[in-house]
């Protein structure tokens, strides 16, 4: 066993001349997160939403022209990284992103408008103690990733399609909070031990096709579009095959049942409970790779980072509004035919974001108690404009207070007749029941 090398040796050398390629341990994070508000303080926030079980700061930088609060019709976007403390490479990824993006404003075209358009919050690390507890034993075996008190992180969320009867660790709680705190539209969270983008279900029963290895959601048209956005821009992983004898993935993606499934993850609870597309992904075949190849590793994965916080612009967007444009929180806004376990709403300021690739779909927007509104809308090419469709609906009997926000907390697969009234049950889903009934009468 050997200890982790090619730490970085200054606290602000880097902020000087440049974000140096080696770990930062957690004081020197810290350093360089508050250097860059202090120098950038008109397009950077800072925060911490907790702490560790150590008591170490679990820090957020905001960016965007607004970065301190919510601007209507500018959707949230996040990054996480370093959930698995000794899964490094995701960690200064991000601090190079964020280098990146705060040295380009104003110069770079694809960068000044993200920062225009996007609020951008980035996470290094959401287990600090993990990774100053980090040892690597080989390539692909290290200690480290587990929180203070032994826990996976990844599987410690609430799930959907199992009683995961278990104690909530503080960085889970903090980012839960998080969630619930901001509309976060869309995500991904960084790991290591291999390269491949994983996407949503990975948990799963036989009425989402568990019984086929693949868990399919409503949006799974999305998530594959979201997945190959990151794997073909990244320098090797649309090749599906960077880990020598191990799983291939074709175009470098895969549903996360498919690979292996997995209870208590944070990208199924994003997706379920946050109204928040988030997909997985594994930047490494080493879990905790020398410092000397975190420069390669930037250039691998620079272009697919910015490509993917662009399609936080697909789809549509809006407000539902009463009969005196004041805004209807708690609506129901859902594509026909993409009903979710936990209907989508508008947020305090009655907005909705929906990830939708181009097309034509049907709109609903359901104000309980006063009925329900169709709109055919035609969905262009957000992301090439760095906008999603905006279209507002208008409900003249509408209260402001909304209506029931509420969303079952228990298991809501275990069976799909006692499934939340709000979501009706479409004739995909209909005619997916009547295949397994088929099949396994």
């Amino acid at each position: 066993m050997r200890a982790a090398g090619s730490l970085c040796l200054g606290l602000l050398f880097a902020v000087a001349v440049g974000l140096e390629f080696c770990y930062h341990r957690s004081q020197q994070l810290s350093a360089f997160l508050q250097e860059v508000h202090k120098k950038h303080p008109d397009i950077t926030a800072l925060h911490s939403i907790g702490q560790s079980v150590a008591g170490r700061d679990l820090w957020v930088l905001v960016l965007g022209r607004f970065p301190t609060q919510h601007t209507i019709g500018i959707p949230e976007f996040k990054y996480i990284a370093n959930m698995h403390g000794d899964e490094t490479v995701g960690r200064e990824l991000l601090l190079h992103l964020i280098d990146f993006l705060v040295t380009n404003d104003k110069s770079d075209p694809v960068v000044t408008r993200l920062i225009d358009s996007t609020r951008i919050h980035i996470m290094p690390t959401m287990n600090p103690d993990g990774f100053e507890a980090a040892t690597v034993l080989d390539c692909y075996y290290s200690e480290g990733r587990f929180n203070k008190k032994g826990k996976d992180l990844n599987r410690n969320f609430p799930d959907a399609f199992n009683s995961n009867n278990f104690t909530i660790q503080p960085e889970t709680q903090a980012v839960i909070n998080w969630i619930k705190s901001e509309t976060f539209v869309l995500s991904a969270n960084l790991h290591g031990g291999a390269v491949v983008a994983s996407y949503t279900f990975d948990n799963g029963n036989p009425a989402t096709g568990s019984l086929q290895g693949y868990s399919r959601c409503p949006d799974d048209d999305v998530f594959i579009h979201l997945a190959k956005t990151y794997s073909s821009n990244h320098a090797s992983m649309y090749k599906g095959t960077e880990c020598g004898n191990k799983t291939v993935f074709p175009d470098g993606i895969t549903n996360g049942y498919a690979w292996y499934p997995l209870q208590g993850g944070m990208q199924d609870y994003n997706y379920i409970w946050g109204q928040c597309f988030e997909i997985t992904l594994e930047l490494s075949c080493c879990k905790y790779p020398p410092a000397s190849q975190l420069q390669a590793f930037w250039n691998d994965n620079k272009a697919a980072l910015i490509e993917y916080i662009k399609q936080v612009h697909l789809g549509i967007k809006g407000q539902v509004l009463d009969r005196n444009g004041q805004p209807v929180p708690n609506v129901i806004v859902e594509a026909k035919g993409r009903e979710h376990v936990c209907p989508y709403r508008t947020n305090q300021h009655g907005e909705y974001y929906l990830l939708l690739l181009p097309g034509i779909y049907v709109i609903n927007a359901t104000a309980p108690g006063y009925g329900s509104i169709l709109k055919t809308l035609q969905v262009p090419n957000g992301p090439g404009n760095f906008s999603a469709l905006k279209y507002d609906f208008v409900f003249p009997e509408a209260s402001t207070t909304g209506g029931d926000a509420s969303c079952p907390t228990k298991p809501l697969y275990l069976n799909f007749e006692s499934i939340s009234a709000a979501v009706k049950p479409t004739l995909h889903f209909l005619a997916l029941m009547t295949v397994l009934y088929t099949v396994f009468k």
